[in-house]
């Protein structure tokens, strides 16, 4: 390394190592602590054997911020062996802080310029602070004021979305019921509508019977369908299943409009 360098000049410290080759030895990192000089860079070399001596060599480019007359540096070599490692370390460095000026002229020359220079404006983060918390603080006391009806309305909207899904289903499985009456697809009707109706009544609809389901919601019209399609899949009769789909499409409908009045009537009175 150089005897001498201005303060934050760039310097190089070279780092060389000759060992046998059956020898492995490792070299400082960014993480060592070369203080009181800061590393900018390191460059390896790649090793050299010849007659079963391998030689290694790294220059570290540092430099100095201390403003003591003198830094010194060593760095160590790592040797590895079975259960520890040896470190070897060279002579230290002396690194003596040049304190110079260039030559100042007798008379000071200015650069004439007359260009006015924009400048950045910075933002003014206790404002924007202010105003966010504000911010904030409304949408708080919008929330308390108005966390029923927005309830309400995402509720309705739900709804609104579960009633397309179903009513599209609906259509399709129903059409594959007309067009090829078959067990799976009797079972697969019944079963989508009995869990939409549980949906939307919050009774254990898929655990009732046909019978079950018409006497609880007192309606035998909706046994008779039910028990129409159920013969489908008992008897093989399919002759008034798209009769009965049709009914049991509008007995759910009828649930849901009841469902989505009475939800409307919950938001205005809120």
């Amino acid at each position: 390394m150089q005897d001498s360098a201005k303060l934050g000049e760039r310097v190089g410290y070279v780092l060389k190592a000759s060992y046998p080759e059956s020898v492995q030895i490792i070299f400082p990192d960014s993480t060592f602590d070369f203080s009181p000089l800061v590393l900018l860079e390191k460059k390896t070399f790649i090793s050299h054997t010849e007659e079963s001596i391998t030689q290694d060599s790294t220059v570290y480019y540092l430099s100095n911020f201390s403003l003591d007359p003198s830094s010194y540096l060593t760095l160590p070599v790592y040797e590895l062996a079975r259960y520890d490692s040896i470190v070897h370390y060279p002579l230290e460095a002396e690194l003596k802080l040049k304190l110079t000026l260039d030559s100042i002229p007798e008379q000071l020359v200015f650069q004439e310029n007359n260009i006015y220079q924009t400048l950045e404006k910075s933002f003014n983060w206790i404002i924007i602070g202010i105003i966010l918390g504000v911010i904030l603080v409304l949408l708080v006391v919008l929330y308390f004021l108005f966390a029923d009806k927005i309830q309400e309305y995402w509720k309705e909207r739900r709804e609104k979305r579960r009633w397309a899904q179903f009513e599209k289903r609906w259509k399709t499985q129903t059409a594959l019921l007309s067009e090829n009456p078959s067990i799976e697809a009797a079972d697969e009707v019944i079963g989508l509508w009995k869990g939409y109706m549980e949906s939307i009544t919050k009774l254990p609809v898929k655990e009732w019977t046909s019978s079950e389901i018409g006497e609880r919601m007192d309606n035998v019209e909706i046994f008779k369908a039910l028990r129409a399609i159920d013969l489908i899949i008992y008897a093989g009769e399919s002759s008034k299943s798209e009769e009965a789909t049709t009914y049991l499409l509008e007995v759910a409908r009828e649930n849901y409009q009841e469902k989505q009045t009475k939800t409307t009537h919950e938001r205005a009175a809120v």
